[in-house]
């Protein structure tokens, strides 16, 4: 059978209505599938302004029967994500109540690793060294036959979108680098554009995942900075037996 992982990004919940009622309508497009997922990735930017209030409505908006993982992007903050959303103590983990949150969802099928992009009080992103040493732990803890997906809020190349490439992710070359040689790395998976995307990135397919909240237009779309109108998206990553990927995009009317 293959792995299907249902990838969900920048739902900014805030404290009106709205983001809320697009984020409910996602996952309970989710729940109402006649399969079970494997796992449900969400790409940061949950919280809009990174308050308690919101990760509370972020608990009850993304609340699914499907295993899910979630990592920050640059609107949350680190000390109410590990409170509120995650249900731990803002020091726990070993990088404090203020360092990076890196999380694995670790199966005999395949393994996820979000490491946490974020750089507190800026918009553009960063892998620490912290994080980019555990996720070379966490790869070489993992057998070469089990495909392995790397994930992030903030994608490490430009996606020709003037809103976003200059506060993308930088010092991707030591990603890179961290990566090289790890044959069952099968992808990276992205958010942050509020725009469904793919290329690639050190040789890999770079997955990005559209906005729930809002859709980026491109600049030959017109001027028009944000479309508040459209459906809320996401993806479908499929893994087949031989570690090879496909991405499915869907709106939610």
């Amino acid at each position: 059978m293959p792995v299907v992982i249902a990838h969900v990004s920048d739902i900014h919940i805030d404290a009106g209505p709205r983001a809320a009622e697009r984020t409910r309508r996602v996952f309970d497009h989710l729940d109402a599938l006649p399969a079970d997922l494997d796992l449900v990735v969400l790409t940061g930017d949950v919280a809009d302004h990174g308050l308690d209030s919101e990760y509370e409505t972020v608990r009850e908006a993304t609340a699914t029967r499907h295993p899910l993982l979630v990592c920050p992007g640059n609107h949350d903050d680190r000390e109410a994500f590990r409170r509120t959303l995650l249900g731990v103590p803002p020091s726990a983990g070993p990088t404090g109540p203020t360092g990076p949150i890196d999380q694995v969802h670790r199966t005999d099928r395949f393994v996820v690793a979000l490491c946490d992009s974020s750089i507190p009080r800026q918009d553009d992103g960063y892998l620490a060294d912290t994080t980019l040493e555990w996720l070379t732990a966490e790869l070489d803890a993992t057998p070469e036959g089990v495909p392995f997906l790397i994930g992030f809020h903030h994608p490490p190349v430009d996606l020709h979108t003037p809103f976003v490439d200059p506060i993308r992710q930088f010092g991707e070359e030591r990603l890179a680098k961290a990566v090289a040689g790890r044959p069952n790395v099968v992808a990276y998976l992205a958010g942050h554009a509020h725009t469904a995307a793919a290329t690639r990135f050190a040789g890999l397919p770079l997955l990005v995942a559209p906005g729930v909240v809002s859709t980026v237009p491109l600049p030959w779309e017109g001027e028009r900075p944000v479309h508040l109108d459209q459906p809320p998206s996401l993806a479908f990553h499929v893994i087949d037996d031989r570690h090879r990927i496909t991405t499915h995009y869907r709106s939610v009317v």
